[in-house]
């Protein structure tokens, strides 16, 4: 089969590497019909080399048609179409059954002391083969694909996989009172999808940051409130609190992460990690790494004294400096984490099965062949042509 599969440092193509197969009698094959190109895989793309070998396939937003089931498989069918979640959970452990998909017991990766596989990441989360190929081998069979009918395009569905429940996430641990505020740090796919949920369940006002013009313009449209990082620079926090009675919204969702702009000496040591061999490399990542931390200290900055930062944005440092007094101070209730995709999916199904409520049939800006992924990769790291949503058609 083809699969696009990391080489080094900005580095991706698309091989030609042997077919997976049923492994477990709770395997199935899924032939892959639409994948996303995910915020998170740029990270593997540019920083976090020393955790992938060449040849790792990528990717963890994929979805497709049944094409063959393990002796033990008896909740799809061959023809049946799912969308795999990014999280590997057996769905049937104790954190499982807690809705705590993202730390499952089953597929935790222990020797590193992290939480549940995850598809096409890296040695952090497992080294599970991922979903940008045009076949994926799915364990669980029976408890994590998701089911979904025949008819309506891939796209109302295939964000089920990541963005949806990621995004949905982010908004439940914000704890927007009803009518209340939040600022949404980040419009790129989870941030753009954030903002719209928030709206849906009834926010009064959603501020969205960013600083790429296509998407302050495409948030705006959905009637968010949109402030232009170039503009505002360090004034931020004085502009919403401005427009927040001088308090602050009552919550902030931070999805940007370890890539915030304004930190060259985190970018620094990042790059240098990945210029290392990979065991001196991880070494450093691990004992050493540290974050931008511009767009945390920026949610700590906007969000109200006595509220909720929800940060979604990934983060991969160990030593990163957090503003202690200041989050004590401002009595600041902090969640995060991976996104428990399994917990959120009976919550999202009935806003994609009855109405496109949230936008997603048009969500996508590119929709591309598999064989551009390397190119699609180039062009979103740069953000370049507009590009802020890619699903990838193998």
């Amino acid at each position: 089969m083809r699969a696009l599969t990391w080489h080094g440092k900005r580095d991706v193509r698309v091989d030609t590497v042997p077919d997976p197969t049923i492994e477990e009698p709770t395997d199935i094959v899924v032939r892959i019909t639409s994948t996303g190109i995910c915020g998170s895989d740029l990270h593997l793309y540019e920083v976090l080399g020393p955790y992938l070998d060449p040849g790792d396939i990528l990717g963890h937003e994929p979805m497709g048609i049944v094409e063959e089931v393990g002796p033990e498989v008896t909740e799809v069918s061959v023809g049946d179409r799912v969308v795999v979640p990014f999280n590997v959970s057996c769905g049937t452990c104790w954190m499982c059954g807690q809705g705590l998909h993202s730390q499952c017991e089953t597929t935790q990766v222990k020797d590193r002391g992290m939480g549940a596989a995850l598809f096409g990441f890296s040695k952090l989360y497992g080294q599970v083969p991922g979903g940008q190929a045009e076949l994926l081998r799915v364990p669980f069979g029976n408890t994590l694909p998701v089911k979904v009918p025949h008819g309506p395009p891939d796209q109302r569905y295939v964000y089920l996989s990541d963005v949806l429940p990621t995004a949905w996430q982010s908004v439940v641990y914000a704890d927007v009172p009803p009518g209340g505020t939040v600022t949404v740090l980040g419009l790129g796919p989870i941030g753009d999808m954030a903002a719209r949920i928030a709206l849906h369940k009834g926010a009064s006002k959603v501020i969205g940051v960013d600083l790429v013009p296509e998407r302050l313009a495409r948030a705006r449209e959905r009637g968010v409130h949109t402030l232009d990082l170039n503009e505002y620079g360090k004034n931020l926090g004085e502009e919403i609190r401005g427009l927040t009675a001088g308090r602050g919204t009552d919550a902030v969702i931070e999805a940007v992460g370890m890539e915030a702009h304004g930190a060259p000496l985190a970018r620094a040591a990042q790059n240098l990690a990945g210029l290392l061999p990979d065991a001196v490399g991880e070494k450093l990542m691990g004992r050493a790494g540290v974050d931008s931390m511009a767009a945390f200290n920026t949610a700590v900055d906007a969000v109200r004294r006595g509220g909720t930062i929800s940060l979604i944005g990934v983060y991969g440092g160990s030593v990163d400096p957090v503003p202690m007094l200041t989050l004590f101070d401002k009595q600041i209730q902090l969640r995060m984490g991976q996104a428990n995709v399994r917990r959120w999916v009976d919550d999202i199904m009935p806003l994609l099965n009855d109405a496109d409520v949230l936008g997603v049939d048009g969500f996508a800006t590119h929709t591309l062949p598999l064989e551009d992924g390397p190119r699609a990769y180039r062009t979103f790291q740069a953000k370049e042509d507009g590009m802020i949503k890619t699903v990838l058609t193998p």
